[in-house]
C-alpha cells in the first residue's frame, strides 16, 4: 500500500474542527498518515490537535508554528516535515473537510495509475449527480478566477482554488516548497506556476520520451464538497488575489522564476526560462 501524509493547516479551529469525522478517518485506513500544522491559533487549536494525536501517535503528528504566517507557509512547512519521511504522496486538505477527506483516495488512485501525473487537484465543478454545496456569489468569482488563472499559467484548469491537492514526492515536487511563497491567498496558482517553471528546468523523463506540461496534472472532479461556516476567505480576498495574481504573472513568467525552484542538483538549473505559450 501507498504511504500517504496529509498535511492540515489549522488556524483557530478549536471550535470548528471536526474532531469526529477525524477520529473515524484515522480508524478506517491503515496507511495514510495526518500531519496537524497549528498555524500559531489563539484560541484552543492546539489543545485539540495535540489530544488527538495522544490518541492515535502512529498515524497523527502535530507541527506547532508559535507565530502565525499564513495558510501558505504553514502548509509549507508541513510538506517539509512531511517530505522528511520520504512518503510515496503528500497533500494538504482544508481543516473545515470542505473535501471529504474519503476522498484522499480517488487522488491517490489516479496517481497510482497514471505515473506522469505529479499532482492530482480537487475540482468543484457542480455536474448532474454530483453534490457540490457553494455559495452562488463565491461559485461566480471562482470561475472568473479560474479562467484568469488558466490564462496566466497557460494551463486548461477550471478550479486551481479548491483546498485538496494531492503531490508524488520526488525532486520536482520537493523543489516547488524550497522557497516560502510569494503570496498569501492563492499559493495554489503559485505553486502551479513553480510546477511549470520546475518542468522546464528539468524536463521529465518517461522512457525516452519528455512528458508534456499538459500530463503533470489531474483535475479530480469531486463528488461532493460543501460551503463551511466559518471560512476565513472573504468577498475582499478576491481583491487581493488579483494583485497577487499579476504578481505571480510577473515574477515568474516575466522575470526568472527559476529563483524559486530548487533541484537537488543546482549545476542542470539554468539562469532563466521562457514561459510556453498557452494552449
Amino acid at each position: 500500500m501507498s504511504q500517504t501524509v496529509v498535511v492540515v493547516p489549522c488556524y483557530n479551529e478549536a471550535e470548528r474542527f471536526d474532531l469526529s469525522t477525524f477520529r473515524a478517518f484515522v480508524r478506517s485506513c491503515t496507511d495514510v498518515s495526518l500531519l496537524l500544522v497549528n498555524d500559531g491559533s489563539q484560541d484552543r487549536t492546539l489543545d485539540v490537535l495535540e489530544d488527538f494525536s495522544r490518541d492515535h501517535p502512529a498515524r497523527v503528528q502535530v507541527l506547532d508554528l508559535p507565530q502565525n504566517v499564513g495558510k501558505s507557509e504553514a502548509v509549507r512547512q508541513g510538506f517539509l516535515t512531511a517530505f522528511e519521511r520520504d512518503p510515496t504522496y503528500v497533500g494538504f486538505w482544508d481543516a473545515d473537510l470542505a473535501t471529504p477527506l474519503d476522498a484522499v483516495f480517488d487522488f491517490r488512485t489516479i496517481l497510482n495509475r497514471r505515473p506522469e501525473v505529479l499532482v492530482a487537484i480537487g475540482s468543484r465543478l457542480p455536474l448532474l449527480g454530483h453534490h457540490i454545496e457553494r455559495r452562488w456569489t463565491r461559485g461566480v468569482l471562482g470561475r472568473v478566477f479560474g479562467i484568469v488563472a488558466s490564462q496566466v499559467l497557460g494551463l486548461r484548469i477550471r478550479d486551481t482554488q479548491c483546498g485538496a491537492k494531492l503531490f508524488r514526492t520526488c525532486d520536482h515536487t520537493r523543489a516547488l516548497f524550497t522557497h516560502p511563497f510569494l503570496s498569501r491567498w492563492i499559493f495554489d496558482v503559485e505553486l502551479l506556476a513553480r510546477l511549470i517553471v520546475a518542468e522546464e528546468l528539468q524536463p521529465r523523463l518517461l522512457s525516452s520520451d519528455a512528458i508534456r506540461e499538459d500530463q503533470g496534472v489531474y483535475e479530480v472532479v469531486l463528488d461532493s464538497w460543501k460551503d463551511v461556516a466559518g471560512s476565513k476567505v472573504k468577498g475582499r480576498d478576491f481583491v487581493q488575489a488579483a494583485f497577487e495574481l499579476a504578481r505571480i504573472h510577473w515574477r515568474y513568467f516575466i522575470r526568472d522564476g527559476a529563483a524559486f525552484v530548487a533541484f537537488p542538483d543546482a549545476d542542470t538549473v539554468p539562469v532563466s526560462v521562457e514561459h510556453r505559450k498557452a494552449a
